[in-house]
């Protein structure tokens, strides 16, 4: 079920410019910025800034849960970042 809940969650916030922390091993963070382009039902798509000619990027709601991305939304209320915990 918590799957399903970040599912609907970031689908919430597709159109939204967010930041990307991904953990890529070996102490490799990497931070991204970028628009949420799509969700799909088992990953969603991040399009790039323009200093990356419009790439885009692809993580898993597992991702997330695992905490293996930080995904931040940043709006005009403040950033807000998605995080979720395992009970």
């Amino acid at each position: 079920m918590l799957l399903a809940q970040i599912r609907d969650d970031v689908k919430g916030y597709v159109g939204s410019r967010v930041r990307v922390r991904a953990n890529k091993g070996r102490r490799r963070v990497v931070e991204r910025e970028g628009t949420l382009e799509r969700a799909y039902p088992n990953l969603f798509v991040i399009k790039l800034d323009d200093e990356h000619h419009g790439r885009r990027i692809t993580y898993t709601y597992a991702d997330i849960l695992t905490e293996t991305v930080e995904l931040t939304v940043m709006d005009n209320d403040g950033n807000k970042t998605l995080a979720y915990q395992v009970s």
